[in-house]
This record gives structure tokens, C-alpha cells and sequence, in this order.
């Protein structure tokens, strides 16, 4: 964990993160830091030096939106990656201060029990698995639980094998988790999963490091289940009304394809799995010995 603000530590992550030829600068011999140079990206964005380094070390903690904008643009930032810088910027008063419930409302829960074909999900901000149905939890039964996302990619040894671009799945749990931390910076429950795989993974903490910023989207994935071999993917993620922390994950295969079958495999085999949705874990737990 940094000893600077999250401000302080995005804007130095997201700086040593661009090379001098990413911004139309030139570069000459061997630097002696990596990425830009502070006094680089304050040129770029068109604030003093001095203020530019007062934003790093935390001394600065109301730039304007002009300032903003500018240093944004400085740094390359795409608009969900703006969005986050924004936030950071926020105070405690302009926070939403009710994220909506914990619990997944029993509504959803009936919805997620009717997909028999369909793997269906629900996370938390820390990628907390908060509820599955049976088709979700029979896909995910080589691992040791199903209970956070995050942990399953990093610390499970199921995960580098279940997901094929592990990498990939890899980048996009960092990603997603430092997205919802911008949202709420104080969350006890974001901090806890954070410190825990920071510990238990080197490369989430590398990751973790880089401040990259996505939200969970549309787009395909290739896994391999233990029983049922290959599949390729379709995802999307919906935020729930009422509760903006939760988001419904839902796989979807091309229909009468490999997939679609394997997926009637998992599926003749889930009843003795879970006959209907199961609330997983809320914590990430160590594994057992």
C-alpha cells in the first residue's frame, strides 16, 4: 500500500505508465525515471511545475475542472480513466452515501433460478460473488470456492487453466477493482480484498500498482472447464437498480454450438450441484491446507 493520496498515486502511475514518443515528445539518452518526467507532463498540460508536483505529493486536493481536463489530456486518458481522476478529486460530502442494499434482492435471485441455460451471477465492487445460479456454480466447480472473482484468477490454482487468456482476466479483476475503489475510496470491504491478494500475489500487487481503470463490459472469453472442455464465451454485465455496488454477470454461448452443448452437460449435472441460487461467501478466506 502507498503512503501518498490515491490522487497523488494515480497521476504518478498513470505518468510512468507513457514514454516521451507516446506524447509527442522527443527523447534523448538513458532517463532516470520511467515514463514521463513530472515537469513533462505539466508542460504537456499547461500548469507550472510547481503545481504539477504539488497534485503527486497530495499538497493540492481542489484543481479546477479546467486543470483537470488538461492534465487528463496530458496523460492520455480515455474517458472512463477521466471519470476515475475526477473522482478521486471528490470529498467525502460529495460521495453518495447510500450505495444501495448488501443482500441480493430475492426478485433477481428468481430471475437467475429460471435461466437453465444461461450461467447467471451477481458481484460486489471487491468482485465478491454475491449470488449464482446452478448453471454459474456448475461451471465454476473446479475451483476451490466460488466466492470472489479475484481471488479465483490469482490465488486459485484452478484459475490459470480455467481461464485461457489468463492475463486478460487478470488485468480486467485489477481494472474493475480499482474502478469501484474510485467510486469509494473508503470501503473497508475494497481494502480488505486488496491487502489480502497484494499479500498472497506479486503480480496483483504489480497490477494493483499501474492504477489501469475498466468496468466490467460486453466482450468474449475463452475458458476451459475441467469436465467439459473448451468454451468461448459471450459476457455481459448490467448494473442492478436499487443496488449501483451489484452487477449481474450473465454468459451467454452462440446457440447450437459446442458451447450451447457443453452448457447442457454442465447443466443436466447441476441439480446435484445447486438446485437453486447460493449465496457465496462474502469474504476472501485463505485457502485451506
Amino acid at each position: 500500500m502507498s503512503n501518498g493520496t490515491p490522487l497523488g498515486d494515480f497521476l504518478r502511475a498513470r505518468r510512468e505508465a507513457l514514454k516521451p514518443h507516446d506524447v509527442g515528445l522527443p527523447e534523448y539518452g538513458r532517463r532516470r525515471v520511467p515514463g514521463l518526467r513530472r515537469e513533462e507532463v505539466a508542460l504537456l498540460a499547461g500548469v507550472s511545475s510547481d503545481y504539477y508536483i504539488r497534485l503527486e505529493q497530495g499538497r493540492e486536493n481542489s484543481p479546477s475542472q479546467q486543470v483537470l481536463e488538461a492534465v487528463a489530456q496530458a496523460l492520455k486518458l480515455d474517458a472512463e480513466t477521466t471519470g476515475h481522476l475526477n473522482r478521486l478529486c471528490l470529498t467525502a460530502s460529495q460521495r453518495p452515501r447510500d450505495r444501495g442494499p448488501a443482500e441480493v434482492s430475492g426478485q433477481l435471485l428468481q430471475l437467475m433460478d429460471g435461466w437453465e441455460h444461461t450461467p447467471a451471477f451477481v458481484v460486489g465492487p471487491a468482485l465478491d460473488i454475491l449470488a449464482g445460479n446452478s448453471l454459474a456454480v456448475a461451471l465454476h466447480d473446479g475451483f476451490t470456492r466460488f466466492d470472489n472473482l479475484a481471488r479465483m484468477v490469482f490465488v486459485d490454482p484452478a484459475g490459470l487453466e480455467f481461464y485461457q487468456e489468463w492475463e486478460r482476466a487478470a488485468h480486467s479483476c485489477v481494472a474493475e477493482i480499482r474502478a469501484a475503489h474510485g467510486h469509494d475510496p473508503e470501503s473497508a470491504r475494497i481494502a480488505a480484498v486488496v491487502a489480502d491478494l497484494s499479500a498472497r500475489s506479486e503480480e496483483f500487487a504489480r497490477l494493483w500498482g499501474t492504477h489501469e481503470v475498466k468496468s466490467k463490459s460486453q466482450e468474449g472469453k475463452h475458458l476451459r472447464h475441467p469436465e467439459v472442455g473448451d468454451l468461448h464465451i459471450n459476457f455481459s454485465a448490467f448494473t442492478v437498480n436499487g443496488a449501483p455496488d451489484q452487477q449481474l454477470v450473465v454468459y451467454q454461448a452462440e446457440p447450437a454450438g459446442p458451447t450451447a452443448a457443453a452448457f447442457e452437460v454442465l447443466r443436466a449435472k447441476a441439480p446435484s450441484i445447486a438446485a437453486c441460487p447460493v449465496r457465496a461467501s462474502s469474504a476472501v478466506e485463505p485457502e485451506e491446507a
